[in-house]
């Protein structure tokens, strides 16, 4: 894998609020999964969790490797274990959710297994020890920004199933 540059990223980490299709390369993340309510007490332990570990990374990259970026935003894939594509506020505690920070190609894995060692030893957060360093290459791709509270997100994800439909997907 080759560095995306800063122009790549900004169309992919700056989307819009209406559908658009777009190609998302094979990138690296701090990745955390779980089962149940956006918002809820596991959800918020697997945030805390990727932020602590992410941050100290961040700092360690730039002092060790002279590598300065911006923590990425946070990123979520959501399912249903049952396949269905239904997706209401009354379902929540049965989501299914992979959460992502991505962290650029030059982090590798021993750097952060060096600061996962000097967070546990300072805080050792909930789900610290369940994060994982993964490459996720996610192809052809519909995306949408939600801006509000998770509980309208249902409006946006039928957006977006609506864009797939129209265009095949």
């Amino acid at each position: 894998m080759t560095p995306l540059d800063p122009h790549q990223l900004k169309a992919l980490y700056k989307p819009g609020t209406t559908p658009v299709l777009i190609d998302v390369p094979p990138m690296r993340f701090l990745q955390l999964e779980g089962v149940g309510d956006i918002g809820g007490e596991t959800f918020q332990e697997a945030v805390a969790a990727l932020y602590g570990l992410a941050y100290p990374v961040k700092f360690a990259a730039r002092k060790q490797l002279g590598l300065a970026y911006k923590v990425s935003p946070l990123e979520g894939l959501y399912w249903h274990a049952d396949g269905s594509r239904e997706f209401t506020p009354e379902d929540r505690a049965t989501l299914n959710w992979r959460l992502m920070i991505m962290v650029p190609e030059e982090v590798d894995g021993e750097l952060i297994e060096e600061m996962r060692e000097k967070v546990a030893a300072r805080k050792n957060p909930p789900r610290l020890h369940d994060i994982r360093l993964q490459t996720f290459s996610e192809g052809t791709s519909i995306q949408i920004l939600h801006i509000g509270p998770y509980a309208k997100e249902p409006a946006t994800v039928e957006r977006l199933f609506g864009f797939a439909e129209e265009r095949g997907y």
